[in-house]
């Protein structure tokens, strides 16, 4: 098996799952470059992402840039990697960058490229209603999710499946690909497959809005009369939580209150609330709300 100097570029759990990977099958990286330190919480107590809590675990250097602009790309250029390895970092990784090392980039994208291309896939095929979505492996270029594909593999959607939950899921999977195909990249013995450009679709950074159910859907989709709207509630409390979360508006004593929509299943088509929080207290049975 051919060693290969890379750098690894990622920030959340789903790139700490990963990384933990490769360096447990004895491939760990000679850095890595993640998002800065976060206030976080209603203390807002600046949090370091979990990428870098790994990595200074095992003493591999971490690099912490705002953005990536020539400083980054200088300083990069001083480690002498031969690739990087790109999962779940958030940020436009430029080709200046990319051409920077001899192989190139591996991005590992949590969709079965074209579909779902940016920066939500797995949030996105959910709301789609897939009934399966998968992790690619790709040779990185300028563009977003764009390059030619190494691999893919598929796994089913379950009907009630959250987005923590798949997410779990597409991490072991990316996980297992990766140690796999990275000996072999380096070796060469891999080629790529042009994407089918034709049917790419894009995913977008969900906002607060996108997480709101009016009061009237609710009814519908509670009331087991309305399977559509029933199964479209149901996919936007499994995708959009915990970020940026699910809610709705429901009056109380003359004034609108907001509620929060943090679990529920489908059953028969008709939607089953579990667990709601109201506005400024803790998480409670949706059973005595609805």
């Amino acid at each position: 098996m051919k060693n290969i100097k890379y750098i690894f570029f990622g920030s959340p759990e789903f790139a700490q799952t990963i990384l933990s990977a490769l360096i447990t099958a004895g491939l760990p990286p000679i850095a890595v470059v993640t998002n800065p330190d976060r206030p976080f919480g209603r203390k807002k107590i600046l949090t370091p992402p979990p990428v870098k809590l790994l990595a200074e675990k095992y003493n591999i250097p971490v690099f912490q840039p705002e953005k990536i602009g020539e400083e980054c790309v200088e300083e990069v250029k001083t480690l002498e990697a031969e690739a990087f390895v790109v999962a779940a970092y958030a940020k436009i990784i430029p080709k200046t960058l990319i051409d920077a090392v001899p192989l190139g980039a591996l991005g590992i994208h949590p969709s079965l490229l074209p579909l779902y291309r940016g920066a939500s896939p797995i949030q996105g095929a959910i709301l789609g209603g897939e009934k399966e979505t998968g992790v690619a492996i790709y040779k990185m270029d300028e563009a977003v999710d764009h390059g030619p594909v190494f691999a893919e593999r598929k796994t089913e959607i379950g009907e009630n499946e959250t987005y923590a939950e798949l997410q779990k899921q597409l991490a072991k999977i990316a996980s297992e690909m990766i140690v796999e195909i990275l000996p072999k990249f380096a070796s060469g013995e891999m080629t790529p497959v042009e994407q089918r450009h034709d049917e790419a679709t894009l995913t977008k950074k969900f906002k607060t809005e996108d997480g709101f159910i009016s009061e009237e859907m609710l009814a519908k989709a509670l009331s087991g009369e309305n399977q559509e709207e029933a199964e479209r509630v149901s996919r936007t409390i499994r995708a959009l939580n915990p970020d940026p979360g699910v809610w709705t508006l429901r009056q109380a004593q003359g004034k609108p209150q907001r509620i929060k929509l943090l679990s529920a299943k489908l059953e028969n088509g008709q939607l089953k609330l579990e667990s709601v929080q109201m506005e400024g207290k803790t998480p409670q049975s949706a059973k005595l709300y609805f």
